[in-house]
């Protein structure tokens, strides 16, 4: 593969680059030779949300243009977790789930980055060299170069203890992911950590023990590096991948690539250039025109640029003519609209069957649609809160919620 010396500068102009530990050093560094960097990804679930996406659009960019990507899957940090924004302490996973996890994850990861072919990517699991550590040589090694004041005084420590409670062992996460970083340097050369801005004081962390480590043992290391992008939020500060029925996934089995395309669709016209420089590589000026000129085209464009990078062309054209047929031609049987099953009984009340099937959260949210005249099943208004319908003779039907919301209803 050809080395291209604009990485940063890709980076930059399409609004990933958020904060680094050594600015100039990092563009030089990029700019000269190809390097080797890593991301990392806790098996926390066993799929990959919009927010790991974004990530991995960042070392795509950067392995297009040459430069050695390894992707980490945090084996050994998910038993802990990662306290970085949580109010409350993480759920403690079983090693079992954390490896079935793991084994998940690793496959999807080949839709974001190369796997093969030239310059491929490398999957590592940190559960392969922290495991067979021993506490006392993991805190005579690692631990010593840590200052709890220090610590405490980080964002993502400080925000856990002002909610009443951050415990030992959520402190020593931050020792593995800088650990880790300081093992890549040695095993594999890896120089640049890149993340999320959230990981930004794990991220520091692990500079900062390489330096303080060189200086112990007066070993030489090169200088290494960190370099974060923003969180994916919308134009009003709202943190993106949520949807009515919570995560959005990249999996289709959790979010269907209809779901996964009316997200983008019904993103703020704020958002669209925006997503379109994260998730296109059209021009840098092409989208802006493109914004300006028509709005509505833009939006329908990056919804189907982004659904085709996560789910493929095929999985992306048939999301768009789905959307078409609902909102254009004004057609209902559409076979990649979301879909619940529920079982054939005969007389079930409205409110019930509404929370059933999740299109609403509550009766009480129910109600409050249909004396707006917000639901309709099969193009029929619902007008009366106390209704009944039989499912007991249908087979399928299409329920919609305002304007944008469908829900395919099969009775089994």
């Amino acid at each position: 593969m050809k080395f291209e010396n604009n990485a940063f500068e890709q980076l930059q102009k399409r609004g990933f680059v958020f904060q680094t530990t050594h600015l100039e050093e990092t563009k030089k560094l990029l700019a000269e030779k190809p390097i080797t960097f890593y991301i990392g990804i806790d098996p926390t679930a066993d799929d990959l949300h919009i927010g790991h996406f974004f990530g991995l659009q960042m070392a795509r960019i950067l392995q297009d243009c040459g430069h050695k990507c390894i992707v980490l899957v945090g084996g050994a940090t998910a038993l802990i977790g990662d306290p970085s924004g949580k109010k409350d302490m993480r759920k403690m996973m079983s090693k079992e789930e954390v490896a079935r996890n793991a084994e998940e994850i690793k496959k999807l990861l080949s839709r974001f980055v190369r796997l093969d072919g030239e310059n491929p990517a490398v999957i590592v699991d940190n559960a392969d060299w922290l495991k067979p550590v021993s506490f006392i040589d993991f805190l005579r090694e690692v631990g010593v170069h840590f200052n709890v004041n220090e610590m405490l005084g980080k964002d993502l420590y400080k925000n856990r203890l002002k909610q009443g409670g951050l415990t030992f062992m959520e402190m020593g996460y931050m020792l593995m992911q800088a650990f880790d970083f300081v093992h890549l340097n040695d095993k594999r050369d890896c120089v640049l950590q890149i993340g999320g801005s959230d990981q930004w004081g794990n991220i520091v962390a692990g500079v900062d023990l390489s330096r303080k480590m060189n200086f112990k043992d007066g070993s030489p290391r090169p200088v290494m590096m960190g370099l974060t992008c923003p969180l994916l939020t919308n134009a009003e500060g709202v943190k993106m991948g949520k949807t009515e029925k919570g995560t959005l996934w990249v999996s289709r089995e959790k979010t269907s690539s209809f779901e996964f395309f009316q997200h983008f669709v019904n993103c703020l016209d704020a958002d669209v250039e925006r997503l379109l420089r994260f998730f296109t590589k059209l021009d840098v000026g092409q989208i802006q025109q493109m914004c300006k000129c028509d709005i509505v085209g833009a939006k329908k464009l990056m919804a189907f640029e982004v659904t085709k990078l996560v789910h493929g062309e095929e999985e992306a054209q048939k999301a768009k003519e789905a959307a078409n047929a609902l909102f254009g031609a004004g057609g209902t049987a559409v076979e990649n609209m979301p879909t619940v099953a529920v079982k054939g009984e005969e007389n079930v009340e409205i409110l019930q069957f509404l929370t059933q099937i999740g299109i609403t959260a509550s009766k009480s949210e129910a109600r409050r649609l249909i004396e707006q005249g917000g639901i309709s099943i099969d193009n029929e208004k619902i007008a009366d809160v106390t209704k009944n319908i039989c499912l007991k003779k249908a087979t399928e039907m299409i329920v919609k919620k305002g304007k944008k919301t469908f829900l395919k209803v099969v009775v089994e």
